[in-house]
């Protein structure tokens, strides 16, 4: 029997969205801390050279009408918006064709307002979400250097929410707590929900003080009244 396209994500990611359909094999942002050449059993180099999944759109047009009324994350192992495959328009598509099967979307991305070209295209049930990691550019240059920029996804994130369409923001991984506390404060007026995490798979992890952090995020998103979600490894530091 093939396998799914749109799927239950497992582990830590089915906190994001329940379900989730990955557009290509690899992700050209090259981001240092990224786990997910390792569990796919690829190499960095072969990783950041992202190819479009086979038929992917046809295959979710197969499928969406199976999850009609739920959300469906573009995406979760890759970003759905990749610049040398931008003239395919897959992210487009792929909106089209689940909102054609009765599915909604929560698009998750650090393209910036290169993702911005769709905004027409979400309506009352989708969503869209920018990872933030750092405010500083030359530790994004760094960590992430196939992404936007910090300034460039807080400006899609300011375009959407003045568009009207509901906004979260990834705080995760968190490398630095200051920055990540600190993009929380510039960015609570326009993002609806922070979605907050720690740092996995790495163990330059093990010197941050998680409990400090926890307890700062929390203060910071109550203090604006803002919706969020606390992950399980993160929020294990608040009991």
């Amino acid at each position: 029997m093939p396998c799914k396209v749109i799927y239950v994500p497992k582990g830590k990611a089915f906190e994001y969205c329940p379900l989730a359909v990955n557009l290509f094999r690899g992700c050209s942002h090259a981001c240092s801390y990224c786990y997910v050449p390792g569990i796919s059993y690829q190499t960095k180099e072969s990783f950041s050279i992202p190819i479009p999944r086979k038929d992917i759109i046809e295959k979710i047009r197969k499928e969406a009408p199976a999850h009609r009324g739920h959300k469906v994350s573009l995406c979760f192992t890759c970003d759905p918006y990749q610049k040398a495959h931008d003239h395919l328009k897959l992210p487009a598509k792929a909106i089209s064709a689940l909102h054609d099967g009765g599915a909604f979307v929560s698009i998750l991305t650090k393209s910036g307002m290169l993702s911005a070209q769709d905004f027409p295209l979400l309506g009352r049930g989708d969503e869209y979400g920018a990872t933030l990691t750092f405010i500083k550019k030359e530790d994004s240059d760094r960590w992430e250097p196939g992404a936007a920029s910090p300034i460039e996804r807080i400006e899609a994130l300011e375009k959407a929410h003045a568009a009207g369409i509901p906004t979260w923001a990834s705080i995760e991984p968190v490398i630095d707590p200051a920055q990540s506390l600190e993009l929380i404060r510039i960015t609570h007026p326009i993002v609806d929900v922070f979605k907050i995490g720690k740092w996995n798979h790495d163990t330059r992890a093990n010197l941050i003080d998680w409990k400090s952090f926890a307890m700062s995020a929390l203060e910071l998103v109550n203090k604006y009244n803002k919706k969020h979600l606390i992950k399980k490894d993160l929020a294990a530091y608040l009991q």
